[in-house]
């Protein structure tokens, strides 16, 4: 028996992405949109028709999180108006007259979801229709459907609550929630249905339960899956991402079917084992890494699944993913430009699945001489990977292991003084993340380099034109720090990584991060060094163009490690510290160059947190040495900027200030002053840049709406703490957009300056 918790529903070609752009800017109707979605279905269902299931409802337009709430009825008062499609896509981002639902990450993925709100004065009610149809779908093609769900006590902790008593709230949403589940077990009999309930992996001693106490009490679990299993449903509850040991003991003494573990990344819900054996309950055991991209050792998944089935018998252990495949791309059957030896490691959803089935026939003892062979193969590859000289290099490894500088010169009051003297920056002074809009021309010169069809030299005139446009526009709107807007860069990683010794790149392993938007992790399959400067040249170009700053962009070592697919034979923090080496050697080549302010972008910092409050110390400690790793070598006068975005900083502010970046620039937007009022409490005193617009939003803000949130900003940091800025990169939005925005952002500060004078 074999399963998985997920697939990717974005396509092998990014069919899902482009129908969404298309339809978004009325280029497609909605059944034209409704039918690329019903065909990909069909298609990943095809795939999995050797498991004993297919997933339904894993499949979304933008997100599975929103899926449930708009299917709940948890919708926000400034959408009540809108109904449908409409609806949906307004609460996911944002209209005309209304900004979106904030959103933020998926645990410690790079996926973002987006975080419900909920209201007492909420009308929630069940909208199986969605449900009903997938699953429909897939009987009518002749197979066999487990519904996948996020689980209540998961989707109500994800959720912000807008107003009203939290307990209140919750009954309400629960009545709802299980009618919904009353409507799903309608569909058929002993419908199967899989609650993901990753929120259980943050552990019983997580603020999550200690805020929700009255909720997530050991009782109302059990009663409520207890309701769940009596609707006439095969009810599975899986946990992934960490272990679940407190909340499974709680599940094991109700009535369902099953319970799912990530034996890849939970590697204590192995004490579980005996409990589940005492019990009645199926396990479905999470042996295949749903995260990452290696070719699992089918030898040892197999000795581990024999020691499990010493415990439980063969015929109540399902072998599945240890996550859903959202994480993963969809196939490596196209990469042909990829090092054949390197390729020969990967393994990515399609090859994950064909993994679980010749795992599970090896287990049950069905060894026909296709799946000896798999695994003969699978054996050579991982004794191929382990001794091959491209993942192993003494020189980087004894450079990071001797390397000493990981303090600034002078603390940050010395600093600052030094720099604002030489800057004569007004106050509030304004810029932006760094990115701008990645035109189709753009996109179409670089293009054109990699297949040939124009010159370097060509190539080259290109950006630095696009280059002179930015500067250019920049200044006329009047902002004080300037970017070169990035046109050179696909991806704010993967341009790293391709100057970088130890990473290989993939031509179609798209992986969806939110809504349409994919991105392309690199691969980090040995040790790292920069090969050469990454920056300098555009930099220094466009500092030339203007005798306004000029900001360095580079991306931080622990963003480069947490947005990329990271080798599983080497601990993170070492190779973080070889990431970290290459910046620090890039930074030093900035500042000799005289560029003056260096952005080094920590996006992704708080995302790779551990989830369980137990493991977070460790991760906290060598992450930020590696950003100082890389920072430390600035001097005084070179001001260090750092970016972080839809990250909830309460937790983790004295982290924040230990990383002693000169200004942090954070998103706000969407979630008012909550994000910001962090800093004031704790006293924070170096500067910040809090997002005054919501840029993952097609809207353009008003001068008056911009000079309120800025207005606001005031009432909790004093104005010569304060920079103005978007709160995110600008790369997704069109220049029509970004021109007005940028325009009315200058205007509002302005307008502040002369009230403040």
């Amino acid at each position: 028996m074999s399963s998985i918790l997920g697939f990717p529903r974005i396509g092998k070609n990014r069919e899902l992405k482009k129908a969404l752009e298309n339809f978004w800017s009325g280029k497609c109707s909605q059944k034209e949109l409704e039918d690329t979605a019903k065909e990909l279905r069909k298609k990943h269902w095809e795939v999995q028709k050797n498991l004993d299931f297919v997933c339904v409802n894993d499949f979304s337009y933008y997100d599975n999180v929103l899926d449930l709430a708009y299917a709940l009825n948890a919708k926000p008062k400034r959408f009540r108006n809108l109904n449908g499609i409409e609806s949906y896509f307004a609460m996911a981002r944002g209209n005309k007259n209304n900004v979106a639902c904030e959103m933020t990450k998926w645990f410690n993925t790079n996926y973002h979801y987006v975080v419900p709100e909920l209201s007492i004065d909420d009308e929630y009610k069940a909208n199986v229709d969605s449900i009903k149809t997938q699953y429909n779908e897939a009987k009518a093609l002749g197979y066999k459907p487990k519904i996948s769900i996020i689980g209540l006590f998961s989707f109500f902790a994800l959720s912000k609550i807008v107003d009203g008593d939290r307990k209140d709230i919750f009954k309400k949403l629960k009545s709802a929630y299980l009618d919904l589940i009353d409507e799903i077990a309608k569909l058929d009999s002993n419908v199967v249905v899989e609650f993901s309930e990753p929120i259980f992996a943050k552990g019983l001693n997580s603020d999550t339960f200690k805020d929700l106490k009255c909720i997530y009490d050991r009782d109302v679990i059990e009663c409520i899956y207890n309701s769940i299993a009596k609707k006439g449903i095969k009810a599975i509850v899986s946990t992934f991402f960490e272990h679940s040991n407190e909340f499974s003991e709680i599940l094991l003494k109700s009535d369902i079917y099953g319970i799912g573990l990530d034996f890849v990344y939970g590697k204590k819900n192995q004490e579980i084992l005996e409990s589940i054996a005492k019990s009645d309950k199926i396990l479905y055991a999470g042996v295949i890494d749903g995260r990452n991209i290696w070719v699992a050792n089918l030898e040892e998944k197999l000795q581990f699944l024999e020691s499990i089935s010493k415990i439980l018998p063969k015929n109540r252990i399902v072998i599945t993913s240890s996550c859903s495949l959202l994480h993963v791309p969809f196939s490596k059957d196209d990469e042909d430009k990829m090092d054949k030896e390197v390729l020969s490691w990967l393994s990515f959803a399609i090859e994950k699945i064909k993994e679980l089935e010749v795992l599970d026939k090896a287990f049950r003892g069905d060894l026909d001489s296709n799946t000896k062979e798999f695994l003969q193969t699978n054996k050579d590859i991982n004794t191929n990977r382990k001794n091959s000289t491209k993942t192993n290099n003494n020189t980087i490894r004894q450079r990071v292991e001797g390397y000493k500088i990981t303090q600034r010169e002078e603390p940050f009051e010395k600093r600052i003084k030094i720099q604002k003297q030489n800057f004569n920056l007004p106050i509030l002074p304004t810029t932006t993340i760094g990115s701008f809009p990645q035109t189709s021309e753009i996109r179409a010169l670089r293009q054109n380099l990699k297949k040939g069809l124009i010159s370097k030299d060509t190539y080259n005139e290109g950006i630095k034109e696009y280059i002179k446009d930015c500067i250019r526009f920049q200044e006329e709107a009047g902002l004080d720090v300037l970017v070169h807007g990035e046109p050179e860069r696909n991806d704010m990683v993967e341009y790293f990584g391709e100057q970088l010794e130890g990473f290989v790149f993939s031509k179609n392993a798209w992986v969806q991060s939110y809504g349409s938007r994919c991105v392309k992790p690199p691969i980090i399959y040995g040790d790292v060094k920069r090969k050469h400067p990454m920056t300098i040249e555009w930099i220094t170009y466009a500092q030339s163009l203007s005798k306004k700053i000029v900001k360095g962009m580079l991306t931080g070592p622990v963003t480069i490690l947490n947005w990329s697919f990271v080798r599983d034979d080497l601990a993170r923090k070492e190779v973080c510290k070889q990431i970290a080496l290459g910046i620090a050697d890039e930074i030093n080549d900035l500042q000799n160059a005289n560029i003056k302010i260096i952005q080094v972008d920590e996006a992704a910092f708080k995302e790779g947190y551990p989830l369980r409050a137990e493991n977070i110390k460790e991760y906290e400690t060598w992450a930020l040495d590696c950003f100082k790793i890389s920072t430390a070598i600035a001097k005084s006068q070179t001001q260090i900027h750092t970016h972080m975005c839809y990250s909830d900083f309460n937790d983790i502010i004295k982290t924040i200030e230990a990383l002693d970046a000169d200004v942090i620039s954070i998103e706000t937007a969407r979630s008012g002053n909550k994000l910001l009022k962090v800093f004031k409490q704790v006293g924070y005193k170096n500067e910040v840049g809090p997002g005054v617009y919501d840029i993952h939003s097609p809207r353009i803000p008003s001068i008056e709406e911009i000079t309120a949130q800025i207005k606001s900003l005031l009432e909790v940091l004093p104005k010569e703490q304060l920079w103005i800025n978007p709160d995110c990169g600008l790369k997704t939005r069109k220049w029509e957009e970004v021109r007005e925005s940028l325009k009315n952002i200058v205007i509002a500060v302005k307008n502040i300056r002369e009230n403040l004078a």
